[in-house]
Parts: C-alpha cells; structure tokens; sequence
C-alpha cells in the first residue's frame, strides 16, 4: 500500500513538475508594447522587441514571443507601428512653475526684435486694468535680427516702452532669468530715479547693477540680484493662478515626453503648492525639487528634518540650489578675465563664496546634495574649489555625495579634469549651444570658446556623466532641440556646417543617456528610473522617428507621438 502511496506521489509531483515547465505561472501584465525600435539604455541589452509593464512597474523587457507570455484579456496592446521608444525623458535642469507661468504670462521667448516686445506689452495694455501689472519673460537682445539705436551697454532703453504702457507697470524678465527690463511705471513704483549729483546711487546692489546711461538715468535694465528693487513691487500670484501654472506645466511637459523634472531652486510656497497638488493626485510628474538658497532659514529647517524621499517617487526633495553667478547674456557671468565686449567688467558674484562651503559642508553633514549655478570659469573655479575643501573636511560623508555644478558652461582647460576628479556633475543644457554660441564668442573671444566652452566630450571622457535639458523657460522645454545640439552643436537652423568645435559633439548614445540614465544618476535615481529595466517605473516616451538612425538633417522634425507615465498613457499626438 505504502508503495503504491509513493508511487502515486511521485507520478504526482513529475506531472506538476512538467506542467509547471510547460505553462509557467507568469504576471499578467496591464500594459503590452511592441511594434518598433526600443531603446532600453539598459547595458545588458540596449535594444528588446517588446515591454511588459504591471501597474507602474516594468514586468518584462525583451522578444516580443516571451512578451506575449504576460498578456490576458485585460493587458492593453500599443502597437507602436514603426515609431522608436526611449525610457521617458528626464528634464536635468528647469524651473517648473516658471514653465506654467510662461505660458499665463507674455511669453517673449520667440521675439527677434525690441519692436516686436512693445508689440506684445501694447497688446496687453489693450487688456489690463489702468495700474494692474504687465509681466513676460523671454526677451534677448543678442537673439534679435536688429538692435535700436539708443542703446547702453548692450541693451535697449526703456523710453518707447513706457510711452505705450504710461499707466501700466512692466517687469519683463531675461530669457536667462538673470536681468530685467522695466518702464517708468514700474521704476517710480520703486523710487528708482536719476542718480544724484553727488554720485551716490542709493539703489547700489552688491552682486547686481541698475544699469544707467551718462546722465544718471536708468535705463531699465536691472542686472542679476538688483532685479529686486521691482520684483518685491509686483503683487504675489493668487492659489488659483499657481495651480493653473502648475497644470499647464504638467501639460506641457507630457507634450514634450518629459516624465521627470530636477526643479532647480523652489521655496515654501512651491513646497506648499506640490504637497497639495500630490494629495490632489495630481502631481503626474515625477519633480526632484531643490531647496532655493536664498532662505536661509528654509535650509536650516531641512537640514534638521533631513531629506524627504518619497517612496512614490513623486515630489523628492534632497539637494540645495545656489546661485552663484550671472548669465553670458547679460554679462553677469563671473569670468577670471575680463568681457572681451565689455573690458573692465568680469560680471558677478551673486552669492559669497563662503555661503558655498558653508552650504557644501551643511550638504554633507545633513544628506542634501549641492547644486550650484555656474556660468563663468571663475564661478565654476570657485565653486569646485569650496565643494573640495568641505569633501577634504567631512571625508567620511563624501564617498557619494554627486554634488553638481548647473550649466557649467564656460570652464577654464585647469577645471575640466577637476569635475571627474572630485565627482561633480556637470548639469548642462546643450540647447543653450545652439542659442549662445553665435554670441558667446564676443563675449569670451575665440580662445575662451575653443578651450572651455561647453565641453561636453572633454568631460565626459574624463569619467563623468553629464545631465541635459534646457532651463525653461530660459529656452523652451522641446528635449528634442537640445538632443539636436547635442549630436550637432548647430543653431537650430542647422549652421554652420560641421558644429561649433564638433570634438566636443556627444554620440547619439551619450545624448540619450544625458537624458535618461545620467539624468537618473544626477538625482539618486538611478535603481528606478532611467532605463528599460525589468522593476523600474514605467515611464516611457515614444517618438515618431527613430533618433539613433534619422539623418542630423531630420533630426529635428522628429515629434513626441506619445508619453507613457507611471504605467498610464498621458500624452498622444492628434
């Protein structure tokens, strides 16, 4: 009896045995892909046929026969027929609420002219309120096909603006954010008058200038940290108004296949305004926010409660912003020599030095990254020099720090290695390429331009990664212009023929990662984000051209045919 019993069992456990071989127990997947080129930017295999994902996590990656495994009734198919699919991009370095207040305010970004910009604020006029605030952001005089006549240092004067908003105040803030340009509304608002004969300009900034002409009249523009003599005048946004902002944001970026965003320098209101917006369940972007440093007191708080990691991957807050220097644009970029258009001038400080080691040393003591904005190769010099000394003082605590330097767009050939060296990242917007270079050269002449500017290949040869984007709303969100400076380094008109200094261009694979896996790297995300991998997050963004194989002169003609978030389609072209 006892071996028929055994017999029984064994015969028993082989069926299972072979049963179980033959029809594996497999997941059911929500979520099939297929049907195009996918690029995993994942080592073990950089391409599959197929994607599998279960609610908002990567199941399966790889043939399209052991995809069909984890199908059911319930699996949603997309045949992606032809078009090329990435992990979904990440945008390394941008102002989020800046995004969605561009879009409610003048957006003067695509302006070519100072006639188009009193256009564009007369227009408005048309629209507002005697004494109601006319804000924009956007303009460049070195983008414009033509330059007024009356001009100071390089800029328009305000005169024929405020001849048609005489009742309106008007702040228009740079494309790069670092200066502004006001009317004689907006001055008288904030007392800022013709300087008196003494010479003592009581409105004298440190790290900031109110730029005047040789009668002591100024002239509008207000450079880097003197912006605030007209900005503490205009009145605060409404709650209604942030959360319009903050859905046009997220709107904005799943039309440009962007499913993350390193949002680089918000305060308590934005804090605020993203904890509400996620409990609302409508936070449908995954932000790595940084702490401005600006507000001490905001810092001091955080560094006591420490970092806070969502386990959603949502709202991430664990690094500090600094504001170390100006823009190439407005000359506020801190140089070691002098402006070869502007002798005498090596633009500015806009944060001491020693807040910079104090906040490195704060960094590693608290578990907060650093991230400090740098144009000009002194800034950058300085910068590196303080984050050494504090990585030399708390050794211990700096063995993974990814500390970063934003933009990092002009370098002196001594610092290059230095980045690798000390592991710092370098966050760098290659569309700013496109957009500065024509200029960049009379700003910095020739040698500067050929040894330190935008030397993408030098560092990443050197062994450290770099993350892209584009600073929106300085440049607009379109990943697909800055992968196009990336592997070109052309304007966006496509000239010249060959690039600015082609050494420094980034392979297709190296642009792709600059957005994606670096990306991830630059913000502890690496394990969770970042690539096609079997238990990331199912973020993906699907493009109507292959971007590894599209001639460079179709390159930008390639659309975002669909953004995939968390598991869930967010985005499809029409």
């Amino acid at each position: 009896m006892r071996f028929k019993n055994a017999a029984f069992w064994s015969f028993t456990l082989l069926t299972l045995i072979f049963t179980s071989c033959r029809s594996p127990n497999k997941e059911a997947a929500t979520l099939l892909i297929y049907g195009g080129p996918i690029y995993t930017v994942d080592t073990t295999q950089a391409t599959v046929e197929a994607v599998a994902t279960k609610d908002n996590k990567i199941l399966f990656a790889g043939s399209l026969e052991d995809a069909q495994q984890y199908k059911n009734d319930q699996t949603q198919v997309i045949d992606l027929k032809g078009k090329t699919m990435t992990p979904g991009l990440i945008e390394g370095h941008g102002h989020f609420m800046g995004l969605g207040y561009n879009e409610l305010n003048l957006d003067l970004i695509n302006t070519t002219s100072y006639q188009e910009i009193i256009d564009a604020v007369a227009a408005a006029v048309e629209e507002a309120e005697p004494g109601e605030w006319i804000t924009g952001r956007g303009w460049h005089q070195s983008k414009w096909t033509d330059m007024p006549s009356d001009t100071v240092s390089g800029f328009q004067t305000h005169y024929r603006l405020s001849e048609v908003s005489p009742e309106n105040p008007v702040y228009l803030s740079h494309a790069s954010g670092h200066a502004g340009f006001a009317n004689a509304a907006a001055m008288e608002l904030a007392g800022v008058q013709i300087l008196p004969k003494d010479g003592i300009d009581k409105f004298d900034v440190k790290g900031g200038e109110v730029m005047r002409d040789d009668f002591g009249r100024p002239t509008g523009i207000f450079n880097e940290r003197a912006q605030g003599l007209i900005t503490k005048h205009i009145p605060e946004n409404t709650p209604e108004k942030d959360a319009k902002a903050f859905e046009l944001a997220v709107a904005a970026c799943h039309r440009n296949g962007i499913t993350g965003f390193h949002d680089a320098g918000i305060g308590r209101k934005n804090i605020a305004l993203y904890e509400e917006m996620k409990a609302a369940d409508k936070m449908r972007i995954r932000i790595y926010a940084m702490l401005t440093g600006f507000d001490k007191a905001l810092l001091n708080e955080w560094y006591k409660k420490g970092p806070m990691i969502d386990p959603e991957h949502l709202v991430t807050i664990r690094s500090v912003k600094l504001n170390c220097d100006g823009a190439l644009g407005s000359r506020g970029a801190w140089l070691l020599e002098s402006y070869s258009d502007r002798p005498g001038h090596f633009g500015h400080e806009t944060l001491p030095m020693d807040f910079v080691k104090e906040t490195a040393l704060n960094g590693l003591q608290h578990g907060f990254q650093v991230c400090s904005h740098a144009i000009g190769d002194r800034a950058n010099k300085e910068i590196l020099d303080r984050y050494e000394i504090a990585f030399d003082e708390l050794a211990d605590k700096a063995s993974d720090h990814r500390f970063r330097i934003e933009h990092a767009q002009h370098l002196h050939p001594d610092d290059i290695p230095r980045f690798a060296g000390l592991g710092v990242i370098p966050a760098m917007q290659a569309v700013h390429l496109s957009s500065d270079r024509p200029w960049a050269i009379d700003r910095l002449g020739e040698q500067r331009i050929k040894e330190g500017a935008y030397m993408w290949q030098a560092l990443l040869q050197s062994g450290i990664p770099i993350v892209n984007g584009t600073d929106v709303p300085v440049e607009p969100l379109n990943p697909i212009a800055s992968l196009y400076a990336s592997i070109s380094r052309k304007t966006l008109k496509g000239t010249p023929e060959g690039g600015y200094e082609p050494e420094q261009k980034m392979t297709r694979e190296q642009a792709l990662r600059s957005y994606t896996l670096d990306a991830a790297y630059g913000a502890f995300e690496e394990d969770i984000k970042g690539s096609i991998t079997v238990g990331k997050l199912a973020d993906f963004t699907i493009y109507s051209q292959d971007l590894m194989t599209v001639a460079e002169e179709e390159f930008l003609n390639t659309e975002i045919a669909m953004t995939i978030f968390d598991g869930k389609v967010v985005y499809t072209r029409e």
